[in-house]
């Protein structure tokens, strides 16, 4: 067994962790890029949103590479994604690649018993005691979190540095670090390190930078190439940017499905304008965006892929929330078409718009 995954986020570096620990073969991807995104749209429906193009590009280049099974997570209710597994299943049997899928789905779909006999196909594998097994999963989680966090940190004091790009610079070192580390105490560690260094960042107090909340759906938002890398453009812009979609907050709100008492300020959020969970991510978007007006941002911008029916559903309603709240809210949708320039422009434009308000609301005050 020689296991692969697509990129989504941080998500490689923890899966790096597991399976280091572990001690079973891998095939990390090469990073999302415009060739994994062409090979994906080849063997793709045209109609199909873009993370499944991007995916197949992923899985196509690391069978080059040797691998034979997929693991994804699963998903349910009216969102496509849920139809990822059987539909990517049947295309790359159609190319010829017979790989095996382990779907990880939610207990609450397949049962406790099913989850487990998945997960076993991945354990049973490795030659750790069962300890061990608990040890390295639960290091495994503290890796997502702790690259969660590095990044949420680099991308918010990105406004506040001194010197521009420093948070950038560092942020892109941790993780290429990570990448040569070969077993999870090594990443933590080195993780731990780099929070440490972001915590030591000059800062300086005088700056008070545009904050903007980056909402929407949570592949699109959290795979940098998916979104041409919006986040990096923002730091170069001396922009401050908060996200709360991110593996680990996948990991834990999964977890707490079940007690009802995942996402409480988001579902708190939405309740006035999406009560409702309508699939994909669009009441979190909606409350992400309550939220972040509520936390003093200055704007919003909701990415999604085209044709995604949850984000439709919300990008609908965002104008009501930007009307009453007087909060400029964005909306950016990216396809395989999408191109950087324009792209590029309108990201500009809305800073600056932010700018401008700013500027105005500090003169009046």
């Amino acid at each position: 067994m020689k296991i692969t995954f697509p990129h989504m986020g941080n998500v490689y570096l923890a899966a790096k962790a597991l399976f280091d620990g572990l001690g079973i073969d891998y095939v990390i991807p090469n990073q999302s890029s415009k060739s994994s995104l062409e090979i994906g749209a080849l063997h793709s429906p045209e109609e199909i949103c873009l993370p499944f193009k991007i995916m197949i590009g992923n899985y196509i280049e690391a069978i080059e590479q040797g691998a034979d099974t997929v693991i994804i997570t699963g998903s349910c209710g009216p969102c496509r994604f849920g139809e990822y597994c059987e539909m990517q299943m049947n295309l790359l049997k159609k190319l010829g690649h017979d790989l095996d899928f382990i779907v990880i789905d939610a207990p609450k779909e397949i049962g406790i018993k099913e989850l487990f006999a998945r997960l076993s196909k991945i354990s049973s594998v490795s030659e750790k005691n069962a300890f061990e097994k608990i040890r390295v999963l639960y290091d495994a989680l503290r890796v997502v979190k702790l690259v969660d966090e590095v990044e949420a940190k680099a991308h918010y004091l990105a406004g506040f540095e001194e010197e521009t790009g420093t948070c950038k610079k560092l942020l892109h070192k941790c993780k290429a670090e990570a990448l040569r580390t070969s077993n999870p105490s090594q990443m933590i560690k080195l993780l731990l390190d780099y929070k440490k260094q972001l915590d030591n960042v000059p800062i300086d107090d005088k700056k008070n930078p545009i904050k903007i909340a980056i909402i929407g759906e949570i592949y699109t938002v959290i795979e940098p190439f998916s979104n041409l890398y919006i986040e990096d453009k923002l730091m170069d812009y001396g922009v401050s940017t908060i996200r709360r979609l991110t593996p680990s907050w996948w990991v834990k709100n999964t977890a707490l499905v079940p007690t009802k008492l995942n996402s409480l300020d988001i579902r708190k959020g939405s309740k006035e304008y999406l009560p409702l969970y309508i699939g994909g991510h669009a009441r979190e978007c909606i409350g992400e965006a309550v939220l972040a007006y509520e936390d003093g941002c200055d704007g919003a911008i909701q990415i999604f892929p085209m044709g995604c029916m949850p984000e439709i559903v919300s990008k609908a309603i965002l104008p009501k929330i930007s009307s009453d709240k007087d909060f400029p809210i964005m909306s950016l949708v990216v396809d395989e078409m999408t191109g950087e320039a324009g792209y590029v422009t309108r990201i500009e434009a809305f800073v600056d718009l932010l700018e401008r308000r700013k500027m105005r609301c500090t003169t009046l005050a």
